[in-house]
């Protein structure tokens, strides 16, 4: 059965927050992913929308409906700048406010308020590498649905468990783990002995890391620019990555 206006127009409608929030549902876009979430039940897969060669070589034994679309429908509904063979309507599920007590267990990303999505999604991709469990949005952090932050992740969303939250629920009910947070007048990241676990807060480029969170930090750490260098700062999921894998793998 070809795909009807009606379920083009609500597809498209996904790119908006509200319309995806209403609904409970996102897309996802990309062999790689799709085959990823079609291997997980965390995401239930509702339908998949695929070009005629993609259907032809990955379509056998599907159990969710697969619906062959022209490269003109499939452009219609992505969400890319450019559409790739297959596109996932998948379930939303609800994102857990309550902090599992795993959290004590090892590293956590705290993200204040990151805005860009694209940023969000590399953030996860980051965690995941350096085996963060546990990664929580505060107030202001884009949509972890956002078709950005899900093509940012490489799949990592489904690998890495992500909640929303304040730090300081953390802070309060984890009053063991240290505290990281960015700023450019820290301790030299590299000269640091770290624990083995602890949460590290990124904030966003702009204003940094908000004074609600501030207060809940319990060390400032920077990553020292070169001599004579005038770069203002970097980008936040470039800081974090190495400041993640400094905390991770540095010598204690």
């Amino acid at each position: 059965m070809p795909i009807s206006s009606g379920t083009i127009k609500f597809i498209s409608s996904l790119r908006r927050k509200k319309m995806r929030q209403n609904y409970h549902n996102f897309t996802a876009e990309g062999h790689r992913i799709v085959a990823e979430l079609l291997a997980q039940d965390a995401y239930p897969v509702k339908h998949i929308y695929a070009l005629e060669n993609w259907a032809a070589e990955h379509g056998a034994g599907l159990t969710v409906p697969l619906t062959v679309v022209t490269p003109r429908e499939l452009g219609r509904i992505t969400q890319l700048t450019t559409p790739n063979q297959v596109l996932a309507l998948c379930d939303i599920p609800a994102i857990p406010t309550d902090l599992p007590g795993g959290i004590a267990e090892g590293w956590s990303l705290y993200l204040d308020g990151i805005q860009s999505p694209s940023n969000l999604g590399a953030l996860l991709r980051i965690a995941d590498w350096f085996g963060f469990q546990h990664v929580i949005g505060g107030p202001g952090t884009a949509d972890l649905y956002n078709s950005k932050t899900i093509q940012a992740s490489m799949g990592s969303f489904l690998r890495v468990s992500y909640r929303t939250g304040e730090l300081s629920e953390i802070t309060t009910a984890f009053p063991e783990l240290v505290t990281f947070g960015a700023d450019l007048d820290g301790e030299d990241i590299f000269s640091v002995n770290a624990p083995t676990r602890g949460v590290l807060v990124i904030g966003s480029e702009g204003p940094g890391i908000r004074e609600e969170a501030r207060s809940q930090v319990q060390r400032w750490v920077t990553i020292p620019r070169a001599a004579e260098r005038q770069a203002e700062s970097l980008n936040a999921a470039v800081a974090a990555g190495i400041l993640a894998g400094q905390l991770v793998n540095g010598v204690r």
